[in-house]
């Protein structure tokens, strides 16, 4: 027997689905929103669903956008020579915040995970080919994190664009099996900073 009405235990399963999100936390997100006004929570139903319907990639660099190209790419100020290559948009946002990157990005959509069946016909790594061969940057900074698939996936594309351009790497004050995203500003902005070329 539950000790949940069954919409409430929906409620709890559903938020559990959440990264991060365990059992203690569903509930006291569950218990939170049922203290709410209804109004507050239709507005936030509503916004789960817009942000799923209306924000997709964008086709170019694949970053999330709401747009058919997103803001990023289509910002004239930001320097067309070089593109910063992430394998998440988290990663994106991540080095937005340093304020230190003024070039353009390119999301693979995850990293080269044999064991998860992700290949790089799974990622974007082909578009990026061929945006580089087109658009051809005098840099491409590849800034995926230092995990073991996240080594495979820089090594690999890295083989796959020297013929076009310059490779470098962010270098890491970052710790091995660590995320981007978790970074503070002042290491990702070091780790720009001390980017190297690709052996």
């Amino acid at each position: 027997m539950t000790v949940y009405a069954r919409p409430l235990a929906r409620l709890i399963e559903q938020l559990q689905r959440l990264p991060g999100v365990g059992p203690k936390t569903a509930q006291r997100l569950a218990l939170h929103i049922l203290k709410r006004p209804e109004a507050e929570v239709e507005a936030l139903a509503q916004a789960l669903l817009e942000a799923k319907k209306q924000v997709g990639l964008c086709k170019v660099c694949f970053h999330l956008s709401a747009e058919p190209v997103c803001e990023i790419c289509r910002n004239s100020n930001r320097d067309n020579n070089t593109i910063c290559v992430v394998a998440d948009s988290r990663d994106v946002i991540a080095l937005e915040k340093t304020r230190e990157y003024h070039g353009k990005y390119h999301v693979l959509g995850g990293v080269i995970s044999p064991m998860d069946g992700i290949g790089p016909e799974q990622l974007t790594v082909q578009s990026l080919v061929q945006r580089v061969g087109q658009q051809q940057p005098k840099e491409v900074i590849l800034a995926i994190g230092p995990s073991v698939e996240g080594e495979t996936t820089t090594l690999y594309v890295g083989q796959l664009l020297k013929p076009f351009t310059k490779v470098t790497r962010i270098a890491f004050g970052l710790p091995v099996g660590g995320d981007l995203e978790y970074a503070d500003e002042v290491t990702l902005a070091r780790a720009l900073e001390g980017r190297r070329e690709l052996d």
